[in-house]
């Protein structure tokens, strides 16, 4: 009895803890693989006060060699809503809930882990270690699916807000809805066009407000299905809007109120591409029509919810974007031109050099610039 109530009051911490969605290992476009996924923490008693979470770790099935370990600062930078920050970690607030957002880079040459556990070290209000060991979650054992590319060869691609950004807002953006918490965009992509000198245009900096659509190399680009598939949603005739200003509908949460112009195409048993902003007048396919990859589906635009032309693509488990899980993807072959920032793609006068590696198997990375073949 004892040791079983030593083992009780350590391991005491009154929280709650849950991954809602296991990550599937995909190897990115750095050539690591790589884990993406939250750890919704409840400090579930309002009674007990605030919680002072000092370290997390993610370990893999039976080792006891953390994959990850978060301190401090680290701990607040990964965490939403922004919790109270202190030289040693952070403070969850009594009854509240804390989401971290989890990217685990596994080492070079390492097996995939069949599962993770993780452990958390918090003190109470009273300063009393409490400890959370557990949160066992099995990965699944099917790899990412692999797709076509969405946009044709021929002209580099920004990887804007792209996979690894928890601060983007698509993985950094929960939808509570419905009764549910989910994140329909956690893997993804804004696709800018960009020309040879890694720029999206050749405007001045303080001149892009005053930037037509047509002064974007992407716009009007050939938007292609990335796999064969039956449309099972489209819209068209919302008007493009003005480059570098807010359009498009926040307060609607469903694709009708972001996506502008836009097609759902199912590739697989619960597995859906969504494809937004996309020029009026441009799209080729209808809701029900079947197609196969590397089919024109329409044009890239700039409609909905959207500052610049560009394609936002995502996989989801569901058609609508509510209520919808986002899926990772890899592309069958890319080539992996090197990064940018904003410094360059919106700075005509700024130098960019490329470095070109061929890819295959892989997701691109936020802030790589890519070419399809």
């Amino acid at each position: 009895m004892e040791s079983g109530s030593a083992v009780a009051q350590q391991f005491s911490a009154p929280v709650e803890a849950r991954v809602p969605m296991a990550p599937t290992p995909v190897r990115g476009s750095d050539g690591r693989m790589h884990l993406e996924y939250e750890l919704h923490v409840t400090n579930f008693y309002a009674s007990n006060g605030p919680l002072h979470l000092s370290e997390l770790s993610i370990f893999s099935e039976s080792s006891s060699t953390p994959l990850a370990t978060y301190k401090a600062k680290e701990l607040a930078d990964i965490a939403k809503p922004h919790p109270e920050e202190t030289p040693d970690g952070v403070t969850l607030l009594a009854g509240s809930r804390t989401v971290f957002f989890l990217w685990i880079t596994l080492p070079e040459g390492a097996a995939t882990p069949a599962s993770l556990w993780h452990r958390m070290s918090f003190q109470d209000a009273k300063g009393v270690k409490r400890t959370l060991q557990g949160v066992n979650v099995a990965l699944p054992q099917r790899a990412a699916i692999t797709i076509a590319p969405p946009l044709r060869g021929g002209r580099n691609w920004l990887v804007s807000e792209g996979p690894g950004n928890s601060h983007s807002h698509h993985w950094g953006s929960l939808l509570a809805l419905n009764g549910v918490v989910t994140i329909p965009q956690r893997y993804a992509i804004d696709f800018v066009g960009l020309n040879e000198r890694g720029h999206a245009l050749e405007v001045d900096p303080d001149k892009l407000h005053d930037s037509a659509n047509v002064d974007w190399f992407g716009y009007d680009s050939e938007v292609l299905a990335v796999a064969d598939g039956v449309v099972r949603d489209a819209r068209d005739g919302q008007p493009d809007g003005k480059p570098m200003s807010k359009h498009g509908d926040e307060s609607d949460l469903t694709a009708r109120g972001l996506y502008g112009n836009f097609v759902v195409l199912e590739i697989a048993p619960d597995v859906f591409a969504h494809y937004a902003h996309l020029r009026p007048g441009s799209l080729c396919v209808r809701a029900g029509q079947h197609v196969h990859r590397g089919e024109v589906l329409a044009h890239l635009g700039d409609t909905g919810n959207s500052a610049a032309p560009h394609l936002h693509f995502h996989l989801s488990n569901r058609p609508t974007f509510e209520e919808s899980e986002g899926l990772p993807f890899r592309f069958a072959r890319f080539t992996n031109e090197g990064t940018a920032g904003e410094d360059v793609v919106l700075s005509p006068s700024a130098a960019w050099t490329p470095h070109p590696v061929q890819l295959q198997e892989s997701m691109p990375l936020d802030g790589a610039v890519i070419e399809f073949p």
